[in-house]
């Protein structure tokens, strides 16, 4: 909204209307007001909600004094903390900005709707497992439709061109093309097209990519937004990932809306893709306002409203930018937490099969392993990993995995450079 007003007052020359040109600057505003919101709005919230007594009911790894009574769906905070920057300093007909805000509303009104339901209505289930993946995957069917159909949707493929003394130099193609290509990391001119796949359907080979692109962004959008729901079980550890990952993408996303930095980078050109750096600047600042009242000992948790909503951000950021494979090392610790859970229910049905009680893990997720106590063990249950000799403070786990995410963002980056 305020985008638009500055560009009226820059047509007629009033002094300072120029500012919100700037992606740097409105990029600084977004996330100064996020961080605003999330910490003034924050206070209000848990105090409304704990006067109507709205918390979640624990698992029993979790009871504890300090847990007993703290108010859930603090989501709602992140969500607020993010759209209000972004509609008034977001350039609100850019598709990017569109399918963001898009993807903010609609994941979080599916986890809005299943946090109701277990805290008022004290339904344990929630929403069925069946309805949240129905959800995930219609957004993941519109964000690759969108960007197969939407005009605004194109990239300026990188080039090698030689110059005078046989001098390669990196520059983009002069018109925007309507591209179906990711990023493979570590690896030169390391452009890949979805379509190449296909080469044998001939004629049909753009048809058959695009399908497959669809496919491919429904599958990332499910599976990061599930594995940030996974994530989030201690204070603080969801939200200090986030961030961290909301960085790396924010960098990401600066330097393929650059057209200098890009060519530079050897990387794909993406024009008005400047929004998706206002976008993430809001992320950045909503995520950390939010620690403030959720770091340990938490004041209020995000429930699904805000996890759900967290990770398909995360991933479809990604799907904008054309570096969803990179999701794979910036995401690990979703990956890993996601992998424990597999693994631990695989193992155990299979001992089940052979009338033993087994188990890989002390408690899945992976990071409830190393704070549960031998007392809340299964006596009857064999593991397979021990663990550490004391259990962790569950504060000390969340800095650690804070660590790891830390080092897999800086492995991200190094990708820019490293081919």
């Amino acid at each position: 909204m305020l985008y638009e007003l500055f560009k009226i007052l820059q047509a007629h020359d009033i002094p300072g209307a120029r500012l919100l040109g700037y992606t740097s600057f409105r990029a600084l505003a977004a996330i100064i007001a996020a961080l605003l919101i999330s910490t003034i709005f924050g206070e209000y919230f848990i105090r409304f909600f704990k006067k109507r007594q709205i918390s979640e009911t624990l698992r029993d790894i979790d009871k504890n004094d300090l847990k007993k009574g703290v108010p859930t769906m603090g989501g709602i905070i992140v969500i607020v903390s993010i759209l209000v920057p972004c509609l008034l300093v977001g350039k609100l007909s850019n598709v990017y900005m569109i399918l963001l805000l898009i993807t903010t509303v609609w994941l979080g009104v599916i986890g809005f709707i299943d946090d109701y339901i277990k805290t008022i209505k004290k339904n344990k289930e929630g929403i069925p497992g069946k309805i949240k993946v129905i959800a995930q995957v219609v957004l993941g069917l519109a964000i690759g439709l969108t960007l197969y159909l939407s005009p605004q949707a194109v990239m300026r493929e990188n080039i090698e061109v030689k110059t005078a003394g046989n001098t390669v130099e990196i520059q983009h193609r002069s018109n925007p093309e309507k591209l179906n290509k990711t990023t493979i990391p570590f690896i030169k001119n390391h452009n890949f097209d979805y379509n190449e796949i296909f080469s044998f359907c001939g004629e049909h080979a753009n048809a058959a990519g695009w399908i497959f692109f669809v496919i491919v962004t429904i599958f990332i959008v499910t599976a990061v937004s599930n594995g940030a729901n996974i994530n989030d079980g201690m204070d603080g550890m969801l939200a200090g990932n986030a961030a961290i990952m909301g960085v790396t993408l924010a960098i990401l996303a600066y330097v393929s809306s650059h057209v200098e930095w890009a060519e530079y980078l050897n990387i794909m050109y993406l024009p008005g893709s400047e929004e998706v750096v206002i976008f993430t600047f809001a992320f950045i600042g909503a995520l950390i306002g939010f620690l403030w009242y959720n770091s340990f000992p938490a004041q209020i948790f995000m429930g699904d409203t805000g996890s759900l909503t967290i990770g398909g951000i995360i991933a479809v950021v990604a799907i904008l930018l054309h570096k969803e494979i990179l999701l794979v090392l910036l995401c690990a610790i979703f990956v890993v937490e996601n992998l424990s859970v597999i693994m631990q229910t695989a193992y155990f049905k299979q001992g089940k099969k052979k009338g033993v009680r087994q188990r890989i893990f002390r408690c899945a997720p992976l990071h409830h392993h190393y704070t549960i106590t031998d007392d809340r063990l299964d006596p009857n249950s064999k593991y397979l990993l021990k663990g550490p000799a004391r259990p962790m403070h569950e504060a000390k786990v969340t800095v650690r995995f804070w660590i790891v995410t830390i080092i897999m963002a800086a492995l991200t980056l190094m990708t820019l450079k490293i081919r």
